[in-house]
């Protein structure tokens, strides 16, 4: 089960929405809706979570690149919330341009003039990531000091259990607005 919410920043506090993301497909998506809410470029926070396995929190400061902390990057890069966050720069991988891809690839899927997978090929394992393709790590990646200036240090968003959005919204002194819309 997914929650996600919007926490926009305000003159008079803290801002929580509901948030649906089923429109959402990319980064920049999630982006523009964090910006739509702030009717000031304010800071706005998003939280997205998958019960007892990861979190998310996208900090987007008007015009800013957004900044991005996962709690455990390999459990979110399972979840199809969780891969729009896991951008090439956040992995440290260089992006390829599409019509690279498409130029490559022939159409019976393999790379011109490169040979089918032999027999015993380990789709698993090439998954996990090769020396051009780094495997996502376990664990936690991004930025953790995404809410340091807000009250919540590196150490203390690493140490959160399993209420881990609640205890951030404590702590931005937003936790009642947060649960009105839980």
């Amino acid at each position: 089960m997914y929650f996600a919410a919007l926490l926009a920043r305000t003159e008079d506090g803290w801002e929580a929405s509901d948030t649906d993301l089923d429109d959402v497909e990319t980064l920049s998506d999630l982006t523009e809706l964090a910006r739509e809410a702030s009717a000031d470029e304010d800071t706005v926070l998003v939280f997205i979570e998958q019960e007892d396995s990861w979190f998310g929190v996208v900090r987007v400061d008007g015009e800013d690149d957004p900044r991005i902390f996962l709690s455990n990057a390999a459990a979110a890069s399972r979840s199809s919330y969780g891969e729009i966050l896991l951008t090439d720069e956040l992995l440290g991988r260089d992006p390829a341009s599409d019509d690279d891809l498409d130029e490559l690839v022939d159409l019976d899927g393999t790379e011109d003039g490169e040979p089918e997978p032999a027999a015993g090929f380990d789709e698993d394992e090439a998954a996990e990531g090769s020396a051009d393709t780094p495997a996502v790590p376990p664990g936690p990646l991004g930025d953790p000091g995404i809410l340091a200036d807000l009250g919540v240090s590196a150490r203390e968003l690493f140490s959160f259990g399993s209420d881990a959005l609640a205890e951030i919204a404590d702590a931005l002194g937003a936790s009642e607005v947060l649960e009105t819309v839980r």
